[in-house]
């Protein structure tokens, strides 16, 4: 269903997270309006451009002269990437006519072309008004991307676009098994966002284990400066530090297991330890005063004003919040502590996953277009023309070098490198949208955060919430393969 990510429907700050629940409803079909008109009748689809010869330079087969359409969601990363790349393929296919459009109106301009069997040929299906993957999947309505993963990158042939790509994206755009229906564009980093002045001024280095962090809360709590703080009202940010850290002190399986909603998931030892761990926060009060009260943007606020020192949020928070952020701040993220020697996973384990998906229907007219504009996109060039212009980086794993990256980017990358192949994704929230905020986040999380749970007490509700989910038939199940 698309990443959480994400800092897109009004600016690359603000993330249509909070929308999103009512956004995934969107599947009904609105009136067909003037679009129809444009479409052929009946939804006989379209006729399909010729393949064209597949060469060393064309290894996909792009026909020439055909037409390309390529519509992108109109958000907070700008159309300018988008456009420029698309210059690329008309510097490449001289012939061939591309229409270009943007839109924040994606499912209720598309819709209808898809229902009509017209589609564009290439689609960011991102925003409030994304359409339903899951439906698209399971419609058989989107172009299976391996062709494109396995034709050689734009920049090398030796090496196939697949290995060029960060960890986890392919995976991201699987359902159920091997085809690839999506290819994620952005690439967000979670964790514990600080300010490395606030540390140096504590003399303290970023805690690697919890004891550490107690330790350092209690320091600065003497200065009257809180631990934490987090978007008390959207407690399912709180996840974007708490998972990463199950999965280190117990292991990948264990979030596997969440994500499956397998029975008992939740009651395993490493998710009890770090509900406890998180619990220590409250009970030594080391949450910043009324946190439970604050939105993101209110604790973001607080945060930046140095009222707290460690924030759970993505990387988009530092275009967020950049007219709040100080010059000076030193803005940072880390993967989140451990708890000691014990845990399964080294330091360094972070939560990161791709955001903006693109898509290539099914019956597009020219589908080898679309993965040729999705080839060229993901080459160096490109990408790091997408990171200069909007402070993020892409799924293409590189792309930054020789660019002056921003603090929270730069400090995205180190943590990225340091995670290695440390790096977790959990689709919990991908997969079960509601479960995962209004349930787990909100009526679970929230709920202990602010004291009103214990942490057993949470545990055992959180894990009625996934049984009934688990048995839920009119929910569409997902699992690891």
């Amino acid at each position: 269903m698309g990443s959480t990510a994400h800092h897109r429907a009004e600016g690359v700050g603000r993330r249509d997270l909070i929308k999103r629940s009512a956004a995934l409803g969107l599947v009904a079909t609105p009136g067909m309006g003037l679009l129809s008109a444009c479409a052929s009748s009946g939804g006989d689809g379209q006729e399909k451009a010729e393949q064209g010869k597949k060469t060393a330079k064309n290894p996909l087969g792009v026909n020439d002269t055909a037409g390309l359409e390529f519509v992108l969601f109109d958000g907070g990363f700008g159309k300018e990437y988008a456009e420029d790349a698309v210059k690329i393929y008309e510097h490449d296919f001289p012939k061939a006519k591309v229409k270009f459009a943007a839109t924040q109106k994606i499912q209720s301009t598309l819709q209808p072309r898809f229902n009509q069997g017209t589609p564009p040929d290439l689609i960011d299906n991102s925003g409030a008004e994304q359409m339903d993957m899951g439906v698209l999947v399971g419609k058989n309505q989107l172009t299976d991307l391996t062709a494109l993963l396995d034709a050689p990158s734009y920049d090398d042939p030796k090496k196939k676009v697949r290995d060029t790509l960060r960890p986890g994206i392919v995976e991201m755009g699987q359902f159920d098994g091997d085809p690839v229906w999506i290819l994620y564009y952005a690439y967000t980093v979670y964790g514990v966002w600080y300010s490395q002045k606030a540390l140096d001024s504590l003399d303290a280095a970023y805690p690697e284990t919890w004891d550490d962090m107690l330790a350092l809360c209690a320091k600065a709590k003497k200065k009257g400066i809180a631990g934490w703080t987090y978007a008390g009202k959207y407690p399912y940010y709180i996840p974007f530090s708490l998972y990463p850290m199950i999965g280190k002190v117990g292991g990948r399986e264990v979030l596997d297991a969440i994500d499956n909603l397998e029975p008992n998931a939740w009651k395993h030892p490493a998710v009890k330890a770090c509900f406890e761990a998180y619990y220590e926060l409250y009970k030594k009060g080391y949450i910043l005063q009324g946190t439970p009260g604050l939105d993101h943007i209110q604790s973001q606020t607080a945060w930046a004003k140095g009222k707290a020192l460690f924030l759970p949020n993505g990387s988009w928070v530092e275009n967020e919040s950049a007219n709040v952020i100080p010059s000076d701040f030193g803005l940072a993220v880390s993967a989140p502590s451990g708890l000691d020697s014990s845990d399964k996973l080294p330091f360094g384990t972070i939560w990161a996953s791709g955001g903006e998906p693109f898509i290539v229907p099914a019956k597009a007219k020219n589908a080898e277009g679309g993965m040729e504009q999705l080839r060229i996109m993901l080459s160096e060039a490109s990408s790091k023309n997408f990171t200069a212009k909007v402070k993020s980086l892409t799924a293409f794993d590189g792309g930054t070098s020789g660019i002056t990256l921003t603090p929270g980017l730069k400090s995205g990358v180190a943590a990225l490198e340091k995670a290695g192949s440390n790096v977790v994704n959990p689709r919990l929230q991908d997969w079960y949208v509601q479960l995962q905020k209004e349930k787990i986040g909100v009526s679970g999380l929230g709920e202990m955060m602010a004291g009103r749970l214990t942490p057993a007490e949470a545990i055992k509700k959180i894990q009625a919430f996934a049984d009934e989910a688990a048995k839920d038939s009119s929910i569409k199940h997902y699992k690891h393969q």
